[in-house]
């Protein structure tokens, strides 16, 4: 394996770094979200954000260990579900009457939900091309 993909070290590193930190993030707030704040009206966001959080696990997993694959699929997940929710968020702010990771493109947490998923695949798709 090339240094280029190595996630050991460098940028790579530094990237698995923040995923495990929303990881972290993600599932710890969801879980206390789930615990001790859900009801009817805000279950739906509350759920959103563990999904989140198992995304982020898993794409933190797919990023330390090199599975290019699995980094793509979850990554475009994330992606995929940053955007959705993001636009949903502002556009019938009743959906979610509690924030979420991804609410507002995750504005409560500087953006970088928004931009993360960008670098990770930009990240993954560097790393998995030959030199």
């Amino acid at each position: 394996m090339s240094e280029r993909s190595d996630t050991s070290h460098g940028f790579g590193r530094a990237l698995v770094a923040v995923y495990a930190v929303f990881a972290l993030a993600a599932s710890a707030r969801s879980t206390y979200q789930l615990i001790a704040k859900v009801d009817s009206d805000t279950a739906v966001p509350y759920v959103l954000s563990a999904v989140a959080g198992v995304v982020y696990v898993m794409a933190t997993y797919a990023l330390a260990t090199n599975r290019h694959r699995l980094a793509v699929v979850t990554i475009g997940i994330e992606l995929a579900g940053v955007l959705v929710v993001g636009l949903l968020s502002l556009l019938d702010h009743d959906l979610f009457p509690d924030e979420t990771v991804w609410s507002d493109f995750g504005r409560g947490y500087g953006f970088i939900p928004l931009v993360l998923p960008i670098v990770g695949l930009w990240w993954v798709r560097r790393s998995a091309s030959p030199r």
